[in-house]
């Protein structure tokens, strides 16, 4: 315990004077800190979280895709929500990137795509909103949901026009692009902020624009948001457009096709990236054609077309001081290497994820070793070796824990049906909210920005809450108790208006995020929306107790054994049940609202065979964009059974015998048309 306690004081230390230093860098732009400084104290933080499943905190940077709207603007949601990218590192990466592309699509291994290349400038994303050609509104990203109303601050960057003329330029458009500062420009601003990127942020977040328009910042654009009647084919021809309307593109912008030209071009350009007026961490790549941009669509948070390639990752070497071990939310036990801080690129690094206890088995990592550490992007820094030269004598081979080092209890790995092997994991076995860790990150969870995003309720908050016995479960949220919070260190009579604001806003929410929320294993933001759109109400999700026919989940497509499995698990424990029953007497959620337009509505589908020009998972999605239903076996709920080339025999002669229309790919296409 006395070990834990240090941790948590180094850890809520190092939360103290990141806030300290946001403070300073927000609300005044000033920077007492260097950029490295400053960036090796936030990656310190979350590596201090990944190693220790105990530890969270409401300002971490893990909470947030962007910084979330400062109380200092109005705010504002994005007609189409800024997302972020997947990452890619190497040729491996790029590859599989493609070949999920190709299948989605439904393509020949060799097919070609033209990608719209282009660099990923550090900066700030602003989106600029034009009606008739005149600059309306301008928006930070904030949290890539709801930003910040800061059009007057963007309106002092020249690089932004404010009347567009040009007799091809759209009636209604969001244009988005970075906001940034050039490194020489920057030399003059380097007392007051901690580094370009900050210093961009910064400015923008001036209260008085009149401020903003001192300092040289930039804009380069590259994309859209919304866009009415968009008739561009590529994405490359959208930029030369924007290039003629008045807008500033990079000149580093190109078109490639081939994979080994990608990665040739991607080498050259981290060659150069220094040389650069401004700094880049990557290159983008997307799909060209906009037509397959849209029929790929986007998976979770990020277009399935679009990707960063990262540039190389850096590597240093430490020595392990400490093994230590997190409990997650589901019970998954973390192994985290606590080593001596070494700077990597640009980072100081003081913690290192070694995955699991197959992973340190492998590499026979143990405690005093000097191991080579690296980190890529945004990759949490990980163990890649031992330097067995450097290993004392005295070393002893590392042996993971039994017992559940929150609660006790044993632990576990589970067996993988579909694998036919134990999973590399291993588990804390106890149940509901009786292991204190797996509870405490449950209610992280439970007011994460994904989740119910309680402004002012963050990790570390949750944590000062527990220790406080002001919460216990995610209903405890909706009873505290603002006279006690408010004798607490650090907290004020607006510091509790402002939680008590963000509870009572957070109540308004959707089925699908409420079941997210719940934090059940296996069940993450799109299997939650796959289940509120079979249940639609939310008096249907609150019937489902241990006595509930799970298998009618069975008819979901995209919800398997695993998924009804924990579903089952979740539900046969009596405190989840009240849990939820007491939630449904706080919030206000709202049922699911199905797509009623389309030309489908009503009916259910099922495929099965191989179909002609087109993937599985494409038609999909055109039957669901149509409001059609996908099933995932033949029952009497099912409409239709599409068939391709060699279909199941089983399926079609099930679906003859409950009378269920049998239609082949034609008949598909004349019921869309």
């Amino acid at each position: 315990m006395e070990e834990k306690s240090l941790i948590k004081k180094e850890y809520v230390n190092k939360i103290k004077t990141l806030k300290k230093h946001n403070e300073i860098y927000f609300s005044k732009n000033k920077s007492t800190i260097t950029d490295k400084e400053y960036d090796e104290l936030k990656f310190s933080i979350l590596e201090l979280e990944k190693k220790y499943n105990f530890l969270d905190h409401k300002d971490s940077p893990s909470k947030n895709v962007g910084f979330k709207p400062s109380k200092n603007f109005l705010k504002k949601r994005h007609k189409v929500p800024m997302l972020s990218l997947s990452n890619i590192f190497d040729k491996d990466d790029l590859i599989n990137f493609e070949k999920k592309i190709k299948n989605f699509l439904k393509l020949e291994t060799k097919a070609l795509f033209e990608y719209s290349v282009e660099p990923k400038i550090d900066g700030i994303s602003a989106s600029l909103t034009y009606q008739n050609g005149k600059l309306v509104t301008g928006l930070s990203r904030g949290d890539g949901n709801e930003g910040e109303v800061i059009t007057e601050n963007l309106k002092t960057i020249k690089d932004i026009p404010h009347l567009i003329k040009s007799k091809n330029f759209p009636n209604h458009i969001e244009i988005r692009g970075e906001v940034y500062i050039k490194k020489n420009d920057f030399e003059i601003l380097k007392d007051k902020f901690a580094n370009p990127r900050n210093a961009a942020s910064g400015s923008l977040r001036q209260k008085d624009s009149t401020e903003t328009k001192k300092i040289p910042l930039k804009f380069i654009a590259y994309t859209f948001g919304l866009f009415e009647n968009n008739k561009f084919k590529k994405q490359s021809d959208f930029l030369t457009s924007l290039k003629n309307w008045g807008f500033k593109t990079s000149n580093h912008n190109s078109v490639i096709s081939r994979i080994d030209d990608l990665i040739d071009n991607h080498q050259n350009f981290e060659k150069k990236r220094f040389q650069l007026e401004y700094d880049v961490d990557g290159l983008v790549y997307k799909i060209n054609d906009f037509e397959l941009q849209n029929r790929l669509g986007f998976v979770g948070n990020a277009p399935r077309w679009a990707a960063a390639h990262k540039f190389s990752a850096a590597y240093s070497f430490s020595k392990i001081l400490n093994i230590e071990i997190q409990v997650g939310r589901t019970g998954a036990l973390t192994p985290v290497a606590k080593v001596d801080p070494v700077n990597i690129g640009g980072v100081v690094v003081s913690n290192a994820t070694l995955h699991n206890e197959d992973e340190i088995n492998k590499k026979d990592i143990r405690i005093g070793d000097v191991v080579k550490i690296e980190r890529a992007g945004d990759v949490i820094p990980h163990v890649i070796s031992v330097d067995l030269s450097k290993r004392g004598s005295k070393s002893i081979k590392y042996k993971f824990p039994n017992k559940c080092p929150s609660c006790g209890s044993s632990v576990e790995k589970e067996f993988n049906n579909l694998t036919k092997k134990f999973d590399a994991v291993k588990r804390c076995s106890s149940e509901g909210f009786t292991c204190e860790k797996i509870s405490i990150e449950k209610i992280k969870h439970f007011v994460s920005k994904d989740a119910l995003n309680i402004d002012g309720l963050g990790k570390k908050v949750v944590e000062k809450f527990w220790e406080n016995d002001f919460i216990r479960y995610p209903q405890d949220i909706f009873r505290l108790d603002f006279k006690k919070i408010e004798k607490l260190d650090g907290w004020g009579p607006q510091s509790v208006a402002n939680l008590k604001y963000s509870i009572e806003k957070s109540k308004d929410l959707s089925l699908n995020k409420f079941i997210f929320a719940l934090g059940i294993r296996h069940i993450g933001q799109e299997n939650a929306k796959l289940l509120s759109k079979h249940l639609i109400k939310k008096e249907n999700f609150a019937k489902i107790d241990k006595n509930y026919d799970f298998d009618k989940f069975a008819n979901i497509d995209g919800i398997g054994e695993t998924q009804i499995t924990s579903l089952k698990k979740f539900f046969s424990i009596k405190e989840n049940l009240k849990v939820v029953k007491d939630l449904f007497g706080y919030l206000r959620i709202e049922n699911e609202k199905n797509n009623v337009s389309g030309k489908l509505k009503n009916l259910s589908f099922l495929i099965t065979g191989k179909l002609n020009n087109v993937s599985r998972a494409e038609a999909k999605s055109v039957i669901e964009k149509n409001s059609g239903k996908i099933l995932s076996s033949i029952n009497k709920n099912l409409n239709y059974l599409i068939i391709g080339e060699k279909p199941t025999s089983k399926k079609v002669n099930q679906a003859r015998e409950l009378g269920i229309k049998i239609i082949d790919q034609k008949e598909l296409d004349q019921l869309l048309s």
